[in-house]
């Protein structure tokens, strides 16, 4: 029983993240209809943000994080993604790769291909028992800020300005712009939503490593596009859902197959991917169907 429990909240954990993860890319693809591979190179820049001042008070590390990497989101919107937002969407797909190599390659002049290490949030590392059920506090920080974000985010959707505005570009842009959204200004919103999220995965996922890469960014958004497909494109309620169920399903797996078969693990989680979507391939809860109550 307490295995199972601690499998558990391991699952949940990683679910959580990946929500994360899946949100980042969702909200950017949900208003701008921009499939954002250069999403990835955000956690990046949460990651050596951190390296660059980890000697510093700990809030001050996490607020520095969070900030540049919004910067850098706003920038990715207003120097790339601004002037080529009426092209195809196969433009924009690669643009958004060529935006991903310039950011990878920018950190490998500036900081080199040799990993970088650092030692920040140790005590997270840690477990605390809880009812005779060893829990790491890690864990449950990932739980918990995923949890406060996620309702941060029902709030902002649909109690705010901003939101109703976020919401009505994601449901016709044009409509949008017709009633008075202005375009520019929405989108860079929906940018800065996306590089807060993808700064707090950032630091969650560089505490748990303790080292960051020019291609840290890479598995994470891989991850983030599976589970956005998973959940249903264009619907954020989807996303969050798929990021969480990917993340059970790969724990869940590790804890279930034999030794022999754990190297095998990402494969299992694949073929069940496939043959999820070929059951349902506009996923779990597509736009037409969910509430985008987040």
């Amino acid at each position: 029983m307490t295995t199972f429990v601690q499998s558990g909240i391991d699952a949940l954990s990683l679910g959580a993240l990946y929500a994360l993860f899946s949100l980042s890319v969702a909200v950017i693809f949900g208003v701008a209809r921009i499939v954002n591979f250069a999403n990835g190179e955000l956690m990046t820049v949460a990651g050596y943000t951190m390296v660059l001042v980890v000697g510093l008070y700990w809030p001050i590390v996490l607020v520095a994080a969070v900030l540049v990497t919004v910067l850098a989101a706003l920038a990715m919107d207003s120097l790339v993604f601004r002037w080529v937002r009426a092209a195809h969407p196969t433009t924009l797909l690669i643009v958004s790769f060529a935006v991903s190599y310039f950011m990878q390659n920018g950190v490998l002049m500036i900081e080199g291909s040799r990993p970088k290490t650092l030692d920040f949030g140790a005590a997270l590392i840690n477990s605390i028992s809880i009812g005779g059920i060893r829990v790491s506090v890690f864990n449950l920080v990932t739980i918990g800020a995923t949890v406060v974000i996620v309702a941060t985010l029902t709030l902002l959707f649909n109690k705010t300005g901003v939101g109703r505005q976020l919401r009505a570009a994601s449901e016709d842009f044009a409509m949008a712009r017709l009633l008075g959204v202005k375009a520019n200004r929405v989108i860079a919103y929906a940018f800065a939503i996306s590089g807060t999220l993808a700064a707090v995965a950032g630091v969650l996922l560089t505490v748990s490593t303790a080292t960051v890469t020019p291609d840290f960014g890479v598995q994470p958004v891989i991850i983030a596009f599976i589970a956005v497909v998973i959940g249903g494109i264009g619907s954020l309620s989807g996303a969050a859902l798929g990021g969480l169920l990917l993340g059970i399903v790969t724990v869940i797996l590790q804890t279930v197959l034999p030794d022999s078969l754990e190297v095998y693990r990402d494969a299992f989680v694949f073929v069940l991917v496939i043959a999820m979507l070929l059951a349902r391939p506009q996923g779990l809860l597509p736009p037409a169907f969910a509430k985008e109550r987040v």
